[in-house]
C-alpha cells in the first residue's frame, strides 16, 4: 500500500492547474504592464501621448484584466485545495522547500489581494468598475482619501508582486538550467 494517497502520486500539476498557471501569468504581465504604463504617465501623461480613446481603452483593459485574475485566482485556489499538489520528482533541500513554500503563498495572497484593492480603490474614487464594458458594483462607497490611499497600496503590492515574479523566474531557470532536477516538468504547459 503506498503511503500517500493514489491522486497526490502525480509528478506535474492537473491539466487545469497547468493551464490558470500559463493564463493568469499572462494577465498578469499585461496588467503589470498596464499598471506600469498608467502610473508613469498618469491619465493626462496618457491622454497627450496617445488620444483620450487609447487611455480609456487602457484603464478599461487594465480594470478588465484584474476582476478577471481575481476570478481564475480563486479558481485556482479552489483547485489547488481540491487537486493539491504534485509531489517532487527529485525531494528538494528543505531550505529551498521552505523558500518556494514562501514565495508561491506571496504571489497567491498578492493575486488575490491586488485585485481587491484596485476594485476598493476605484469604486471609492467615483471611478467605474468595469469588466469588458459591463460596471460592476462598487462595493463601498465614495471616499476619496481612502481611494488614494488604496490606490497606493495597490501599486505598492504591484511593486512587491513583480519582485516575487522575478524571483520565481529565476528559481524556475535555476531547476532547470542548474539543477535540472525536474521542478520546471511540474508546471510545463505541454
Amino acid at each position: 500500500m503506498p503511503d500517500r494517497p493514489i491522486f497526490l502520486t502525480y509528478t506535474r500539476y492537473r491539466p487545469i492547474q497547468r493551464l490558470l498557471h500559463w493564463v493568469i501569468a499572462l494577465l498578469v504581465l499585461g496588467s503589470l504592464s498596464m499598471g506600469l504604463t498608467i502610473g508613469y504617465l498618469g491619465f493626462e501623461g496618457l491622454e497627450q501621448r496617445f488620444g483620450l480613446n487609447a487611455t480609456n481603452a487602457l484603464y478599461l483593459f487594465h480594470k478588465s484584466f484584474g476582476v478577471l485574475i481575481l476570478g481564475l485566482m480563486i479558481v485556482r485556489l479552489l483547485a489547488r485545495l481540491i487537486l493539491g499538489k504534485p509531489h517532487y520528482a527529485v525531494p528538494l533541500p528543505v531550505p529551498m522547500r521552505i523558500a518556494s513554500e514562501i514565495v508561491h503563498g506571496l504571489m497567491y495572497l498578492l493575486l488575490l489581494t491586488m485585485p481587491v484593492l484596485g476594485w476598493l480603490a476605484t469604486a471609492s474614487g467615483d471611478f467605474p468598475v468595469q469588466f469588458f464594458g459591463t460596471n460592476l458594483p462598487g462595493i463601498i462607497g465614495v471616499d476619496k482619501a481612502l481611494s488614494e490611499t488604496l490606490f497606493e497600496w495597490h501599486e505598492r503590492v504591484g511593486w512587491a508582486l513583480l519582485v516575487l515574479i522575478v524571483i520565481h523566474i529565476i528559481a524556475a531557470l535555476y531547476h532547470a538550467l542548474i539543477r535540472r532536477d525536474g521542478v520546471i516538468q511540474r508546471m510545463r504547459p505541454w
